[in-house]
């Protein structure tokens, strides 16, 4: 079937760099009860060489830039407890580390915002890439004041603010991709207050001329009218950041996300190179439930989950970069050896990837992508990890359903064992007040105080066995 045209370092190693918290990080990421069998079973990550020079590159139309396929998003850099010890930080020997090893092996986009890392993402990132050359990195960054303007200070303020902060925390003199932050959250009005009245939009463009902005776009969250309005407009975006996947393509809840195939499309329109958000879906396209792998294996039988989902975002000829928030080196390097060369999906591969969304589709999955806008909560919850870890019990079959299932007793003890070592308990559901605070934060449009409740409901009864 045709396609569609379009030095390594050890895990020990690394998590000797990456410190504690890492180690627990990766301890959860093994499933719902944490146990490595089912990681084993749900993401085996590909072994081998990973290349220095294969990796694929894509051509920016407008700017001739020559950017990785592979980009770094650096919203999720390793943690380590505080030296102050008070709460966590961002372990820059760790961020180093990975920098240096994905600089080497050809990837040179890099994705960060001001309000990534609880704050700290910019400064990190600049440091790590402070120390190689200028011309073997594109960075990436947003405005996005709106989500906490100082008393008293309006909202232009708190903009040129965090432009001009995001200069100096990067280290930089210009920004190579810079953008008009989650677009399309609550309608026009919104974009309208954020960039057109306050003038800031204008002011973009007045830096873009002047070349301390190379290239201009907007990342897209919501509602449609938005992203078809900003494309009418004569601003002349050199790129447009959209959430893409293939449980999306055709099967987006057009709420907070549209069907990513109508939102490519209107790019290729319009020779507007796509940069790719959310490929793995918040993480929940790598574990998949074992009829949909079944399905996949029929083609790749080694392939991991997470290789069929790049591979898709990848397969469009018009996507720039696609970003991955890799924390950890077995992360950076399987998603390397993915893309040095990316092989495109097929016309068969294309069409059974449907068949797996829409089995996604028809499960039970909290549409959570961990993007940790809704942190932090004011009671302490870790709404991401809550979240995360209901999928994952999904994912590895571990959801209790009935109490006359033969699998109820494993499932029940998986799942509520699972829950006590993912998150602690003054972090659970039980702790949630209802406040909403988090409600209007998320990019998902996921009734977050109703779900936590949901819950909270939920593991009462598994742990009365009611259910």
């Amino acid at each position: 079937m045709k396609p569609i045209d379009y030095k390594n370092i050890d895990r020990r190693s690394f998590l000797k760099v990456a410190g504690a918290g890492a180690i627990a990080s990766t301890a959860i990421i093994a499933g719902c009860d944490n146990k490595q069998s089912s990681r084993a079973t749900q993401f085996s990550y590909q072994t081998g060489e990973v290349p220095t020079d294969k990796m694929t590159y894509r051509t920016q139309p407008r700017t001739g830039d020559r950017v990785s396929l592979l980009g770094y998003g650096c919203m999720r850099w390793p943690m380590r407890p505080a030296a102050s010890g008070n709460g966590q930080e961002i372990d820059q020997e760790a961020v180093n580390q990975l920098v240096d090893y994905a600089i080497e092996h050809g990837v040179n986009y890099f994705d960060t915002a001001p309000v990534y890392g609880m704050g700290q993402s910019e400064t990190a990132t600049g440091i790590a890439l402070a120390r190689h050359p200028r011309d073997k990195w594109f960075i990436a960054t947003k405005m996005s004041p709106h989500r906490n303007i100082p008393e008293g200070e309006s909202l232009r303020d708190a903009s040129l603010k965090m432009y001009r902060n995001s200069m100096k925390q990067l280290q930089v003199d210009y920004i190579d991709y810079y953008l008009l932050h989650s677009v399309g959250m609550g309608g026009l009005q919104p974009l309208r207050d954020r960039f057109y009245d306050s003038g800031m939009l204008d002011f973009l463009l007045k830096e873009r001329e002047q070349g301390r902005i190379r290239n201009l776009g907007f990342s897209f969250h919501g509602d449609i009218e938005v992203f078809d309005y900003l494309l009418t407009q004569d601003v002349g975006w050199d790129f447009v950041q959209v959430q893409l996947n293939y449980a999306d393509w055709r099967n987006a809840d057009g709420v907070m996300n549209f069907n990513a195939e109508y939102l490519y499309n209107e790019l290729e329109k319009r020779d507007i190179p796509a940069v790719v958000m959310e490929p793995l879906l918040g993480g929940r396209l790598a574990r998949l439930s074992a009829v949909a792998l079944e399905l996949l294996k029929k083609f790749h039988p080694d392939d991991n989950p997470a290789k069929w989902a790049f591979r898709f975002a990848g397969s469009q000829p018009g996507v720039l970069t696609i970003l991955s928030g890799m924390t950890y080196m077995e992360h950076l390097q399987d998603n390397i050896r993915t893309y040095s060369p990316l092989e495109t999906v097929t016309e068969d591969e294309f069409a059974t990837l449907q068949q797996v969304a829409e089995i996604i589709l028809k499960s039970e999955y909290i549409s959570c992508t961990a993007c940790q806008y809704c942190m932090p909560c004011p009671y302490g919850l870790n709404i991401p990890e809550i979240f995360s870890h209901y999928n994952r019990c999904i994912s590895d079959g571990n959801m209790p359903k009935d109490a006359g299932d033969p699998h109820y007793r494993k499932a029940r003890q998986a799942f509520l064992v699972g829950y006590d070592r993912s998150v602690p308990r003054l972090r659970q559901a039980s702790h949630c007040t209802g406040c909403e605070q988090c409600n209007p934060k998320c990019t998902q449009s996921i009734n977050i105080s109703g779900e936590m409740a949901r819950i909270d409901k939920f593991v009462e009864e598994l742990k009365t066995q009611t259910v």
